[in-house]
């Protein structure tokens, strides 16, 4: 795998072409930050060519995890490149400085977020309607190029100067359908996108579900489940049933909207397409809904900011008074503006993926932030406070139709045309959640990556195995084929050596017939020559007979005719006995042959039948040889799989378990962070105690101090009208005493006061402590419920997993009983296969060696012989060896002692 490019490197072109080369500080001048966010800040800038607004996202791809930071923001480069459409955002430019990017886009006034925070109050109906329609007309522009945006809240809905809805923040986009990365900001995350990585994937309408809790969100102020945890936000999104509005006038078409939307199964969810065509999108509404939003809005966003440069001002003269007249000049101001900090308070926590902050926290952590900032304030702060305001709210009403020449002098290029919906408020307080919820965002981030490297390993694992099953497989088929080859060798091997054995006994039957002929050929000729001497002596013999016979008185010339007829007779008879002799002879020597031919027909038979039965035989052993190669590569590769099975299973189960941990520390860390805020804002209370309490302390003094003043008038009184009654030498004594009486009734009094004050401050005391005790308990109760949650969601996890290996090793004991199945069919095929091929073969050959020797048979009757007499001659013959055979064939089946009788007997008769 080759090594990620260093970040900010741009040696390859296709990134090089990705990011300007210029120095953006050059191009981009009155930089005011507007946003932040986990990626960093947002900032208003002008470009100082083109003289247009443009908003600027710096991201720092340095420090920890620069790689990843690095790899997100050229997907998110790309991703921008590849989207053009009149609801998502206007990409314009990516510069790289100083190891920070800057992405420049479009300059939009603020999100629909922002107008919730502004006005403390839920959207109308149709604004949401509006809102929806425009942002569903982007996600079916996403979707039909297979992107999926993955990021859809509030916080990521931009509006324009002229009303136009804008999808923005594609850093958590996806360039592929379908995905099955754990993305996105966890309350409006889809059941899918949470168990992604676990079960499968999922696709564009993971964006209809968020644009569902999404319009819980503008139609509640915050989407269902913000009060919890993030973490335990997700196991409850994945593990129950789905959100659905709460009480309120809203429309059946807006309900049913939200119904669909947040269908918990993606299957069920209708896209972006068919939600456009819906009753709730589709229904008529006011043709400026969104730029009446926008005007209310900035109207808004002037008038507080205009409240809250009074409020510093009033508190920084309220602190020079306090300076020079003490601290008894304070009470009425705070107290007049006590009424209204709640209202600007908020605990939003949409402005990050991890931001988990809860509404006390952010709402003390807001407090103290602005009353620090006013206590470190001074006039020139006051003034450029002032300006800011002024020209905030001067750009606020720059839209209105009654002062457009305004609006058009604001927006000529080079004029101040700063305008948004973002109070200041909003804009400190994101950037002080940014700062305290970094932690809880290191955390979420760490846990995305643990999941993300525990789907890496898994890939890993899962490819490495695949390899190896595909070398496994590779090997044990290489084998098959060499034992294939060899056996095709070994089969070819025999057949060429059968056949030189067909050859050799067909040389070896054509050499002895030759030879038997050349025997049987000697024979005759030897027979040949006895005959003839034994002609040549019976003749003599007949011929002295016959003289003997003859009268001696016959006359000599009748003697001699008779000799010479019957001398003609003899060599006629002889002749006739040749002739038979030869016919003889001629005729064993074919019978011979034939007897021989016959013979070794049926030898040669009867090898081809052992040849054949050896070939069976040998593909028979090859078979089995085959088979039990078979058998024992199934059985090797059923062990690999069931070894990868459980290492996968294994792993799993260890990436699950370290899962668990991980959320239960995260759960515990929560659990401790909040029950710390909550000490800290129980202390606090504790120090700064309700203000009217201090007036009603105040008042009690003050009442103190008014009757001690009637006391001692009605003491001087006193005094004068005793001094005028008593003796003069007893007037110091008396007026002694009286004194001591007025200090100690003074004494009583202060004693009385100060009790009633104690008893107040303890009433209150106890109060408190009350109120605080019951949150905690609520709060202890809430954290506790969470866990449980958690615990039970763990629970459902490790038996979905446990579930899920028993069907895997289920579906792969399945599979190699299938395939041990369909292996034992292929084998008895084979077997099937090779009887009848031995059938086949061994009719085949049947039938051609009958056919043979029927064609014999044939060939001997045609040639005048008996094919009985052949066969029983043959047969007897097959008892003995070849040369046994020949032999004896050539002394006692030859035809010279007949032939020699028959001779005899010819000359007798």
């Amino acid at each position: 795998m080759p090594a990620l490019p260093k970040p900010g490197k741009l040696n390859d072109p296709e990134i090089a072409a990705l990011f300007s080369t210029e120095d953006p500080e050059r191009i981009f001048s009155d930089l005011r930050e507007i946003g932040h966010g986990s990626f960093g800040a947002v900032y208003y800038a002008r470009n100082v060519v083109t003289k247009e607004i443009v908003a600027i996202k710096k991201m720092s791809y340095n420090g920890k995890q620069a790689g990843e930071k690095w790899q997100d923001i050229i997907k998110e480069v790309k991703f921008l490149r590849q989207v053009k459409h009149e609801n998502t955002i206007d990409y314009k430019g990516c510069f790289l400085k100083e190891h920070t990017a800057w992405m420049v886009m479009e300059y939009c006034l603020g999100s629909a977020s922002d107008i919730i925070e502004v006005h403390k109050k839920p959207l109308k109906e149709d604004e949401i309607g509006e809102i929806c329609h425009q942002c569903l007309k982007g996600l079916e522009y996403l979707h039909s190029f297979g992107k999926i945006h993955r990021d859809v809240k509030a916080g990521n809905i931009l509006l324009t100067e002229n009303g136009t809805v804008k999808l923005a923040d594609f850093g958590s986009a996806s360039i592929v359908c379908p995905a099955n990365s754990f993305v996105g900001t966890p309350y409006w995350m889809a059941p899918e996108v949470i168990l992604a990585m676990d079960e499968g994937q999922y696709e564009g309408n993971a964006d209809i579900w968020s644009l569902g809790i999404t319009c819980i969100e503008l139609a509640e102020r915050k989407p269902p489940l913000f009060n919890m945890n993030a973490m335990s936000a997700l196991y409850h999104i994945a593990q129950n049933d789905p959100p659905t509005l709460a009480g309120g006038d809203w429309s059946d078409e807006f309900r049913q909207f939200v119904d669909s939307c947040l269908s918990k199964s993606p299957c069920d969810r209708p896209s972006a397409s068919i939600l456009i065509k819906g009753p709730f999108i589709d229904k008529t509404r006011p043709p400026n809904v969104i730029l009446d939003l926008i005007l209310r809005t900035k109207d808004a966003v002037r008038e507080l900011d205009n409240l809250q440069y009074r409020r510093m001002k009033k508190i920084l003269m309220v602190d020079v008074i306090d300076g020079e007249n003490g601290p008894n000049g304070r009470s009425d101001v705070t107290e007049d503006d006590s009424s209204q900090d709640g209202d600007n308070v908020d605990s939003s926590k949409s402005s990050s993926i991890a931001s988990q902050q809860s509404s006390h926290s952010i709402s003390m952590s807001s407090k103290s932030s602005s009353q620090n900032s006013i206590h470190s304030a001074t006039n020139d702060d006051l003034v450029g406070f002032s300006s800011f305001s002024r020209e905030r709210s001067f750009q606020s009403t720059a839209g209105r139709p009654k002062s457009s020449n305004a609006s058009n002098r604001s927006l000529e290029p080079g004029a101040n045309n700063f305008a948004t919906i973002r109070t200041t408020s909003i804009v400190t307080k994101q950037i002080k959640d940014h700062e305290v919820s970094n932690e809880l965002r290191e955390q979420f981030a760490g846990y995305k990556r643990l999941r993300k490297q525990h789907q890496k390993q898994l890939l890993s694992l899962e490819s490495k195995y695949k390899q190896e099953m595909e070398e496994h497989k590779q090997r044990l088929d290489k084998e098959y084929d060499n034992l294939k080859q060899q056996f095709g060798m070994e089969l070819e091997r025999l057949k060429k050596k059968q056949q030189q054995d067909l050859d050799k006994r067909q040389k070896t039957n054509q050499a002895m017939e030759k030879k038997l002929i050349r025997q049987i050929s000697a024979t005759q000729d030897t027979e040949r020559k006895t005959f003839g001497a034994m002609q040549k002596k019976e003749y003599k013999l007949n011929k002295e007979q016959m003289k003997r016979e003859i009268d001696s008185g016959t006359p000599k010339k009748e003697r001699e005719d008779t000799l010479k007829l019957h001398k003609d007779r003899l060599m006629s008879r002889q002749k006739e006995a040749e002739t038979r002799l030869e016919k003889q002879h001629k005729d064993s020597i074919e019978f011979e042959i034939r007897k021989f031919r016959r013979r070794k027909v049926v030898q040669y038979h009867t090898l081809e039948k052992d040849q054949i039965q050896e070939e069976l035989t040998k593909l028979q052993e090859q078979q089995e040889k085959e088979h039990s190669m078979l058998l024992r590569h199934h059985e090797s590769t059923q062990e690999l799989e069931y070894k990868q099975l459980l290492a996968i299973q294994n792993l799993r189960d260890e990436h699950l378990r370290k899962q668990h941990i991980t959320e239960r520390e995260n759960q515990k860390e929560y659990n401790s962070r909040e029950e710390s805020n909550l000490r800290k804002k129980h202390l606090m209370e504790h120090k700064q105690q309700p203000r009217s309490l201090k007036q009603k302390e105040v008042l009690i003094r003050k009442q103190f101090h008014e009757a001690v003043q009637t006391q001692r008038k009605q003491y001087r009184a006193l005094k004068d009208h005793i001094v005028q009654n008593t003796p003069k030498n007893e007037q110091k004594a008396v007026v002694k005493k009286l004194k001591e009486e007025q200090v100690r009734k003074l004494n009583i009094l202060g004693e009385q006061y100060e009790a009633s004050i104690a008893e107040m401050l303890q009433q209150q005391n106890m109060r408190l402590d009350d109120a605080q005790l019951t949150e905690a308990q609520e709060l202890k109760q809430r954290l506790q419920q969470e866990l449980e949650l958690l615990m039970a969601y763990q629970s459902k996890i490790k038996m979905q997993m446990e579930a899920q290996h028993h069907r895997e090793r289920k579906q792969l004991e399945e599979r190699v009983s299938l395939r041990r199945a369909l292996l034992e069919q292929k084998m008895d095929d084979d077997r099937t296969k090779l009887s009848s091929a031995k059938t086949e073969m061994v009719k085949a050959l049947n039938e051609r060696q009958v056919k043979e020797i029927e064609e014999f048979d044939e060939e001997t009757i045609s040639l005048g012989m008996n094919a009985m007499e052949v066969l029983e001659a043959s047969t007897m013959a097959q008892n003995y060896d070849d040369d046994v055979s020949l032999r004896g064939s050539m002394i006692s089946l030859t035809p010279s002692n007949s032939s020699s009788s028959f001779t005899s007997t010819s000359y007798r008769d």
